[in-house]
């Protein structure tokens, strides 16, 4: 007579859990391992301590690219659409073009550390096209829901926050 081996049902069941792409196992990755990757952005709006609120940079559309890397690093810019520099020369722009592209760029890149207990990262910015954001480290808050993250500065320079919303590129 032939013993034939049947392996126990909760072995099947834990490897077919397991083998599932929608499974709670499949779904534990760490904050920090979702976020690394290529967002784009679907909107960014400042709000004051009052309630206004107002794009994060001036000039329509506004388009904006983040990059998380597994080693820490991020890169952040968004643009607001501005008018093209007359000379076609940078460096000899006027000062109406200067303060159009001022207000209509933010860009900085630097490293990030995550916090999965509190569902946010701290960004330490290294160089911004606004300087005075490379004083301190900036916390910011993660909703992050498959490839749609939300992430809220409710420690805005300016005071208030900032909401902006991403779309995992593909």
């Amino acid at each position: 007579m032939k013993h034939r081996h049947i392996p126990s049902l909760s072995v099947i069941t834990a490897l077919g859990l397991a083998l599932l792409p929608g499974s709670a196992l499949a779904q534990q990755k760490t904050l920090k391992d979702q976020l690394v990757g290529t967002w784009t952005l679907v909107s960014a709006e400042s709000i004051e301590p009052n309630g206004t609120k107002f794009p994060l940079v001036k000039g329509t559309p506004m388009k904006g690219f983040q990059v998380f890397t597994a080693d820490g690093r991020v890169s952040f810019q968004v643009i607001g659409d501005h008018a093209r520099v007359a000379s076609n020369d940078r460096t000899k722009m006027t000062p109406e073009e200067m303060k159009a592209t001022a207000e209509s760029i933010l860009s900085y890149f630097g490293t990030y550390t995550v916090n999965e207990a509190e569902k946010s990262y701290t960004v330490r910015i290294e160089s911004s096209s606004f300087q005075n954001q490379t004083a301190n480290p900036g916390k910011r808050m993660v909703e992050l829901n498959g490839d749609d993250l939300k992430v809220t500065n409710p420690g805005r320079l300016a005071g208030g926050q900032t909401i902006m919303v991403w779309k995992r590129a593909k």
